[in-house]
């Protein structure tokens, strides 16, 4: 039998290697013909007709790593019509983002106690940011070091209550003011080794002082009592004096800003401003209850915010006082404290009530309110010059360090943490008018006795604007104005 088989040719390996170089042969033959013939007249045809060839080209650099250690480079077409479900993802990750934040909102961080009685003021240093001051009811000044959250000099300052202190500008020594009738000032240092703790100078006044406040950038200072009395470092008796008619008066405050105006609250009412330069002072606005004290916006020069007895607080603007820019409501007891962040876009406010509540500089209600079970009323409050930080002085004779961001992680972030948190911080902000974000966002515990006194307000005010709108209706039209909240506590303005 044949080796291929009935009907199968055969073939042998030279008549195969004969017909590959006899293909091999054409093939050349024709590459030559089109090379010489029909290229040439390719360079004729138009541009519409010729074949576009596109060439890929990649640079290594855009997804070759530079060292193992690092992530891998994952690119990525920004289309929206290739992402058609974005929207949906970043709405459900700001949920989640909205969320976590209130799980990991702890803003607790310290209790520094030491002190005898209730805690009346407090001072921040010029600077030094873990440097804190305390004045409490029993004349006792303490300095603190905030980051190792103990006490580093205790001095018997005055008799009775510390009223005010201030640390001056430059931030060597400070001053303070007490019901013994005295101002006394401090140096910062604690005394040698054997060293007498004593007062640099001791000013004998005639009347109590209640408020005290530092110029800027000069050696002068104010004091409050039943006047405001202007300070030269150097000088035993003030250098000016002002009255208004007024029994007594309850704090000032130096304009950081403008640093020769100031203002106080004073005890009829009213908030009157200052300027240095000139004998009698500028005008004041009679509210229709009395403030206890005021602070100044650090970034803009012309507005302020009262803390004023009625529950409020009312921020004006220092050029149009007949009625404030923003009431902002939420205590349901007096305020009694108030100081703004150095950004100057939000601030912090402390209350009888027990609480501490913050709140933007243009918004009516707080975004933020601590409290807890063991702190009684708040007496002072202070914004740290960092801006993460807020200290709190309260009855039960305790210091409380907070966090001025709940949620906020303390210490050193690794870069891809701190996208991360601003990544979900933006998206919070996009999405924060949405009512389940917002719902979740907005909700905060109150202790049971401040919440039913915020409902038992809203029911108040609720029946006054009912009766108001019910005398209106039964009146004759137009002798029942409509009167905003904003024009309903100022009494009149004084020039």
């Amino acid at each position: 039998m044949q080796p291929g088989g009935p009907g199968i040719p055969q073939c042998n390996a030279r008549s195969s290697t004969l017909f590959t170089i006899n293909t091999w042969l054409v093939c050349s033959l024709l590459a030559n013909i089109f090379v010489a013939i029909i290229f040439p007249f390719c360079k004729r045809v138009p541009l519409r007709y010729q074949m576009k060839v596109k060439v890929i080209a990649r640079n290594p650099d855009d997804y070759v790593r530079e060292t193992k250690l690092d992530i891998q480079r994952v690119p990525r077409n920004y289309d929206p019509s290739l992402h058609p479900f974005e929207v949906s993802r970043e709405y459900t990750r700001a949920l989640n983002a909205t969320k976590l934040e209130r799980v990991f909102a702890k803003p607790f961080v310290a209790s520094l106690d030491g002190h005898r009685d209730g805690v009346n003021c407090m001072a921040k240093h010029a600077k030094s940011l873990s440097t804190l001051l305390s004045g409490s009811c029993d004349g006792e000044v303490k300095v603190w070091n905030l980051s190792k959250h103990e006490c580093v000099r205790t001095l018997q300052a005055h008799e009775g209550f510390v009223r005010g202190m201030v640390v001056r500008y430059c931030g060597t020594s400070f001053f303070t003011v007490g019901d013994d009738k005295t101002i006394k000032q401090w140096k910062m240092e604690s005394p040698g080794y054997g060293e007498e703790e004593e007062p640099i100078n001791t000013i004998l006044g005639k009347t109590v002082y209640t408020g005290l406040d530092h110029h800027q950038n000069d050696p002068v200072f104010a004091t409050c009592g039943q006047q405001v009395d202007i300070w030269d470092e150097q000088r035993s008796s003030p250098i000016r004096s002002f009255t208004w008619g007024v029994d007594s008066f309850s704090s000032v405050h130096f304009n950081p800003v403008e640093t020769e105006l100031l203002a106080s609250c004073a005890s009829d009412r009213s908030i009157v401003l200052y300027d240095m330069r000139e004998s009698t002072p500028l005008k004041k606005v009679i509210m229709t209850m009395r403030s206890n004290t005021l602070s100044w916006n650090p970034m803009e020069a012309y507005y302020f915010t009262c803390a004023n007895e009625d529950y409020n607080l009312y921020t004006y603007d220092m050029r149009y006082l007949a009625k404030p820019i923003m009431v902002h409501m939420d205590h349901v007891s007096a305020v009694l404290d108030v100081d703004y962040a150095p950004t100057g876009k939000e601030f912090v406010s402390a209350s009888f009530d027990k609480t501490i509540r913050i709140f933007a500089k243009d918004g009516g209600h707080s975004r933020e309110v601590y409290h807890t079970k063991r702190m009684q009323h708040v007496i002072c409050i202070k914004w740290s010059a960092d801006n993460k930080y807020i200290l709190s002085g309260s009855d039960e004779m305790n210091i409380r360090l907070w966090k001025a961001n709940a949620a906020e992680k303390l210490g050193v972030l690794a870069p891809r943490e701190r996208e991360a948190a601003n990544y979900s911080q933006k998206l919070k902000e996009k999405f924060q008018h949405h009512p389940q974000i917002r719902r979740i966002a907005r909700h905060r515990h109150l202790p049971k006795t401040i919440y039913h006194q915020t409902k038992e307000l809203r029911v108040m005010k609720e029946a006054r604007r009912r009766k108001e709108r019910n005398v209106r209706k039964h009146s004759k039209p137009g002798s029942v104005p409509v009167v905003s909240e904003k024009e309903k506590h100022v009494v009149t303005v004084v020039k």
